[in-house]
């Protein structure tokens, strides 16, 4: 993007699975379009090569190794962010998880983990930070899936997940319209990130489900992080002061088509 001014200067961000994937890809952006950042994932190694690539482009950050499904880890992310860069602009929930699974074979445990991680901790994270955005007048983007929006077979818990991740977004951009908060979603489609391989694929069952995924997008491949994270920087811009409770499809024509 070539701009003539840094369209997030004198921000502050948390980025959540930050180390990777996405969230990964939305620090570095962020960090050249000047903001401060909060980075948060639970592996201190994959969060310090996260450093690397913020201050490489000369931005500022500090990395917060915590897992978001602890109640208490969540509320040292805002309060250490709010602590260091003293208020907090936008907020980035790109941590999540997908597994396999249907109706019949699905444990209650998998189901309470799946969204433990894509809604709970989301909630959680957003309510704990409303305080500090009310102040600022900032935004939250969080990261959801075309799963959300679309109907797939075997990836119940992940589908529902993200289903109800979009609605509370919609439901607490109504909430906070009237404050100056604004909230929306991406929800990308296939991505190249570790999410698949994390949930459970192995690398040649993954380099087949991501050449398949170039027949179930209309576009004929799959995304890669930096397109999502360029999403997010718009959302999370003043470009798009008047958008909210958006839940943005980028996913290649995907959820037009619902292929499998």
């Amino acid at each position: 993007m070539d701009l003539l001014y840094k369209e997030l200067d004198g921000k502050v961000a948390i980025v959540t699975g930050a180390s990777s994937g996405i969230g990964k890809a939305t620090a570095k952006v962020f960090a050249i379009q000047g903001a401060k950042l909060a980075l948060v994932g639970r592996k201190q190694a994959a969060l310090d090569e996260a450093l690397k690539s913020v201050t490489a482009q000369g931005g500022e950050g500090i990395g917060i190794a915590a897992d978001v499904t602890v109640e208490k880890d969540c509320e040292r992310i805002v309060h250490d962010s709010v602590a260091k860069f003293g208020k907090l602009d936008i907020l980035v929930n790109a941590a999540g998880m997908i597994a396999n699974g249907t109706i019949e074979n699905t444990t209650l445990q998998q189901w309470d983990d799946m969204f433990k991680i894509n809604v709970r901790s989301v909630f959680y994270l957003m309510h704990l930070g409303a305080p500090h955005l009310i102040k600022t007048k900032g935004n939250v983007v969080n990261v959801s899936s075309v799963n959300g929006q679309r109907s797939f077979p075997n990836v119940l818990a992940y589908c529902s997940s993200k289903a109800a991740l979009d609605h509370m977004t919609r439901c607490a951009a109504l909430e906070l319209a009237s404050k100056g908060v604004r909230v929306n979603a991406v929800c990308p489609g296939v991505t190249v990130t570790q999410l698949h391989r994390r949930g459970g694929m192995d690398e040649t069952t993954y380099q087949k489900f991501l050449e398949h995924s170039k027949e179930t997008h209309p576009l004929g491949r799959v995304g890669n992080p930096e397109e999502v994270a360029d999403l997010i920087l718009f959302l999370a811009s003043p470009r798009a002061g008047w958008i909210t409770g958006v839940t943005y499809l980028i996913d290649g024509g995907r959820g037009q088509t619902c292929l499998r």
